[in-house]
């Protein structure tokens, strides 16, 4: 190995190993810089052919459709969720995206939970630090960048995991106290909106309105609550690389400062925030399932040069233990459209997922035939 880029690997290696070790996260970089001007360190800057590559891609100014679920149960209405069903078919085929209003959950819930998140981070680090962990069987942990040590740059954003992939369920004593009813009043409101986009869905696939049900689509769950402090050099750095998710369904409640953007026909689609809107993406499970017709598609967030922005995104993954095995449904698969994947399990694509770079190519190349 080149002698250079040796001494270059292993400085960047100590940077990471000293910024972990503050246990202090993006948030801590900021404060100790005590109003003066946030030096971003090096570990953050993205790679030179990673930022002339964004050069190539145009910005859109397409939106993102935005589906209005008011009326979805109104049983003498059945045109309405006919019509409802036919927008998200569309969305789903064509964005991989859709933003959902008058989805049932309250205002106040949706700005608690925001509230809470922000609360937590801007906590004394010390109480913080209690839940610092990268401790891949600890359920609720605070870090910075899951994929630190293995990314080419860091995400300038921290995160405090919320996992129930695999007990489906969360002890709220397990959750910091300050956003602890926040957080299960959210998640109890949660579970019947994703219980309706499961129904959905399936009947945009033509199937039985039960069916995603039926395979536990909605078993198993991951939450991250992100919070990105004000950025002096977002071009230079991304709150979250360009990625691919590793769920069936991604539900994300962000505030007003957005920053999120979706990959549209190869050009960048910013995701306006709508008060009281939920963002809806399909992951990369329900791609597999629906062999090809409903798309994950690539996305990314930018920090604010100004402004804090916080996230809660909502991970649905299904039945990881025992294992399951998941594939495209029988009747997704026909002479015009042959099989695409080969069969998986969560646990093992999780697995894959967490041991590499976030932005590394999307976990489907693992699986398609």
């Amino acid at each position: 190995m080149d002698n250079s880029k040796h001494t270059q690997d292993d400085d960047r290696k100590k940077q990471l190993k000293a910024f972990d070790e503050t246990k202090s996260g993006v948030k801590g970089l900021v404060d100790a810089a005590a109003g003066g001007a946030v030096d971003i360190p090096k570990i953050f800057i993205r790679p030179p052919d990673e930022l002339a590559e964004d050069l190539e891609l145009v910005r859109t100014s397409l939106q993102v459709p935005a589906i209005d679920l008011d009326g979805v149960y109104d049983k003498g209405i059945r045109s309405r969720r006919e019509k409802i069903v036919e927008e998200i078919k569309q969305a789903a085929e064509k964005w991989g995206f859709f933003q959902v209003i008058n989805h049932g959950i309250p205002m106040k819930t949706l700005q608690d939970m925001l509230k809470g998140v922000r609360e937590f981070n801007e906590l004394n680090i010390e109480v913080k630090k209690e839940y610092y962990s990268r401790d891949p069987e600890r359920k609720v942990k605070f870090n910075s960048n899951f994929d630190l040590y293995v990314s080419r740059s860091a995400n300038w954003r921290d995160t405090l995991l919320i996992d129930m992939l695999n007990s489906y369920h969360i002890d709220p004593k397990d959750l910091p106290s300050v956003c602890r009813d926040a957080t299960m009043n959210y998640l109890n409101h949660l579970i019947k909106l994703v219980d309706t986009l499961f129904e959905l869905l399936s009947e945009a696939l033509g199937l039985e309105t039960t069916h995603l049900k039926q395979l536990e689509c909605e078993k198993g769950l991951t939450v991250a609550c992100h919070y990105y402090p004000a950025c002096p050099m977002p071009g230079q750095t991304l709150g979250v690389s360009k990625h691919t998710d590793a769920s069936f369904i991604t539900l994300l409640l962000q505030d007003e400062v957005g920053g999120l953007e979706v990959l549209h026909e190869n050009q960048w689609a910013q995701v306006e925030p709508i008060p009281g809107a939920l963002v809806v993406n399909i992951g990369d499970f329900l791609q597999i399932l629906s062999n090809d017709k409903f798309k994950s598609v690539i996305h990314r967030a930018f920090g604010n040069p100004s402004l804090t922005r916080t996230s809660v995104g909502c991970f649905i993954q299904g039945v990881a233990t025992p294992p399951k095995i998941y594939g495209p449904i029988e009747e997704m698969i026909t002479k015009e459209s042959p099989q695409m994947f080969r069969e998986f399990n969560v646990l093992d694509y999780m697995m894959k997922f967490y041991s590499r770079p976030l932005d590394e190519k999307s976990g489907l190349n693992y699986v398609r035939i």
